[in-house]
């Protein structure tokens, strides 16, 4: 497993990275904000974010061709990362080498993302050109993406939405610092990102999971 995963340095860091998230402690219990922040590194990497002024960039992306759409531009981390924010579900992730089947939520609150993976704000949408972004708990909580470590090249990942369910194969894994914003970076074709802290219960670094898609399967139109 290990020889699968690498450890880039030497990149530019920006410290917006922090929101991407994850069950980084040892307990399972829903923790108070004043206990939250005395956990070392913290259940929510947002924390770091916040002493930046910088806000997430995108790298620069060579047009293909004059009718594509922008690609999308994410948004920069909540200013308060434990805002009272409204719970939206969005569809449903499976995983089946790890079987996981969770629901899918808008935001990257911690209220949000204490429910499960939640996308981050204006990367893509599933299916969509771009790279859809989903942090999620990995120790805490229902700890969906506990077992990202598991899976390797090939290994498929479904985003069940309303219109259609969209499978991507697992291409990489990665292991990154909490500041390493360029995961989240749009990408000229339809890629997925999955990340949760590293390694388990420990704040100290992100286990980062992409892949493409392959398949495309639209759902039949309700009456």
């Amino acid at each position: 497993m290990i020889g699968r995963l690498r450890t880039r340095r030497g990149l530019v860091f920006v410290a917006a990275m922090a929101v991407l998230i994850a069950g980084c402690t040892t307990t399972a219990v829903l923790l108070t904000r004043d206990e939250q922040d005395a956990v070392a590194g913290d259940d929510n990497p947002l924390l770091e974010a916040t002493s930046s002024t910088r806000a997430p960039t995108t790298r620069p992306q060579a047009s293909t061709s004059t009718t594509l759409a922008p690609l999308p531009v994410p948004d920069p981390p909540p200013d308060d990362p434990y805002a009272d924010v409204p719970i939206i579900e969005i569809g449903s992730i499976s995983i089946p080498k790890i079987n996981v089947l969770h629901p899918l939520y808008e935001g990257v609150w911690l209220t949000v993302l204490n429910e499960g993976p939640g996308h981050w704000p204006n990367s893509a949408m599933p299916g969509q050109r771009g790279n859809t972004v989903f942090p999620g708990h990995r120790t805490t909580h229902s700890r969906p993406f506990h077992n990202l470590d598991l899976l390797a090249p090939g290994d498929e990942v479904t985003f069940h939405m309303p219109e259609a369910d969209y499978t991507y194969a697992v291409r990489e894994t990665l292991i990154v610092v909490p500041t390493d914003m360029w995961v989240i970076d749009q990408t000229e074709t339809p890629t997925f990102t999955l990340v949760a802290c590293h390694p388990k219960g420990s704040a100290r670094q992100r286990i980062v999971v992409q892949g493409d898609l392959i398949r495309t399967t639209p759902k039949a139109a309700t009456a």
